[in-house]
């Protein structure tokens, strides 16, 4: 069995309906699967694919403790009480990877064969070299406007300096009309050059992709998107409203954390950098293009590793998330809530 991707983990509790108490221990959420493991025992005391989930809700238990329920197609329902940093938090991760699975299984396929297996692989591939085409013609295009540049300004040296020429002649050189009317005839060409750039300012955008999103403190998130453009990229709430859009020479660097998980930074002196945290099913979908686009600022942690990674990280950077605590959210959890492991008869209710 292949080892799953751990997306993301959060210290919670979970209620056993055997022995009516609540256990603490870690929630982990993999592309496919959603885990309990127990802090005591270090066992996992349930698993489940997220394709047998039939509803996730958050919900109180006693109508005072904030919870997250997920009910499978057996009817078993599961309380996650006391999630840290916040529930909100972890419901929008859970849920976007919820509805994202939901979402593909209408288009995946029967039982293949292995000449559809290698079909399928075929256009894979193609779509991902017309991304990275599409992204290199861009680019020729950027070459040939700053060759076309550079082309005005060896034709405006060479005017300057057949005006100084024009000063430096006498005044019975008979070839100083001439010298005159070549400014008017490079200011034309210069027109026609400086028009032609222009046209390079319709934008195509690569790819987009469903993804949650936060900025500073991951205690608030909110489901967004992810547009990555041949000039740079852009942050959509769910609203499709712009929350920030990064130029291209604006980024300063791209961590990606894990296949699903990217950070993406632009610095500032003397005011806060502009950060943003992206958690997306589809993440592996935009790293390849973003690797194709922002080489030399991608860098990739340790359990991030990719077939196009070649990057790595210190000890000290490899990371799980950048998750905060959040007040106003853990406020409604109480801490003997979640210490009292071995307290019984006070369920969900």
């Amino acid at each position: 069995m292949s080892r799953e991707v751990c997306v993301h983990t959060w210290p919670c509790s979970y209620y056993l309906e055997l022995d009516k108490r609540w256990v603490p221990g870690k929630l982990s959420l993999t592309s496919c699967s959603l885990k309990f493991a127990a802090d005591e025992a270090q066992e996992t005391l349930v698993s489940f694919p997220l394709s047998g989930i039939t509803a996730i809700k958050k919900e109180a238990s006693h109508f005072v403790f904030s919870s997250i329920t997920v009910l499978e197609k057996d009817n078993r329902k599961h309380w996650f009480s006391s999630l840290q940093p916040s529930r909100n938090a972890a419901f929008s991760v859970i849920e976007h990877f919820w509805r994202e699975l939901l979402l593909s299984q209408p288009e995946a396929p029967l039982p293949a064969t292995k000449g559809k297996e290698l079909t399928g692989l075929m256009a894979c591939s193609q779509k991902r070299l017309e991304d990275t085409a599409r992204v290199l013609h861009h680019q020729g295009e950027q070459l040939d406007s700053i060759t076309r540049g550079l082309d005005k300004m060896e034709s405006d040296l060479d005017v300057a300096d057949r005006l100084l020429t024009e000063l430096e002649s006498p005044s019975w050189w008979p070839f100083s009309s001439k010298l005159w009317k070549m400014p008017s005839e490079t200011k034309l060409k210069g027109d026609v050059s400086t028009a032609s750039p222009k046209a390079l300012g319709k934008e195509g955008v690569v790819v987009r992709i469903p993804a949650v999103v936060s900025q500073r403190t991951a205690s608030h998130v909110k489901p967004g998107s992810l547009t990555v453009l041949v000039s740079g990229l852009e942050i959509h709430d769910s609203s499709s409203a712009l929350m920030h859009r990064f130029e291209r020479e604006d980024v300063d660097d791209i961590k990606v954390h894990t296949p699903y998980e990217i950070s993406i930074r632009q610095r500032f002196i003397g005011k806060p950098d502009i950060a943003y945290h992206l958690i997306s099913a589809r993440m592996p979908e935009a790293i390849p293009i973003l690797e194709v686009q922002f080489s030399k600022k991608m860098e990739v942690l340790g359990d991030a590793v990719t077939p196009s990674s070649t990057k790595t990280s210190s000890p000290a950077e490899k990371v799980c998330s950048m998750w905060h605590t959040d007040p106003e959210e853990t406020q409604g959890s109480c801490p003997g809530h979640r210490g009292r492991a071995g307290e019984a008869g006070r369920g969900p209710g």
